[in-house]
């Protein structure tokens, strides 16, 4: 009767253990969606931003295929 005990015992401790850190994950990855969530990556930048690429009015059928060999030789 008390390895019967033991046994029952030591399962409800993992099980707790196990509900424990499981609760934890979840909240931690609720808390880090939350943060990210609220992050704007697409706001206009402040400061001193400079434009990087500018693209030319013209859109050509070789400007097409210049940046499709672009897209292919560069693997993006």
């Amino acid at each position: 009767m008390r390895s019967w005990l033991s046994l029952v015992w030591e399962t409800t401790r993992v099980f707790l253990l196990f509900m424990g850190c499981t609760l934890l994950f979840y909240y931690g990855i609720l808390w880090v969606s939350q943060e990210y969530e609220n992050y704007h990556r697409y706001d206009e930048p402040q400061g001193r931003a400079v434009k990087v690429f500018h693209m030319d009015g013209e859109a050509g059928e070789s400007k097409l295929l210049d940046r499709l060999f672009l897209f292919y030789h560069y693997g993006e």
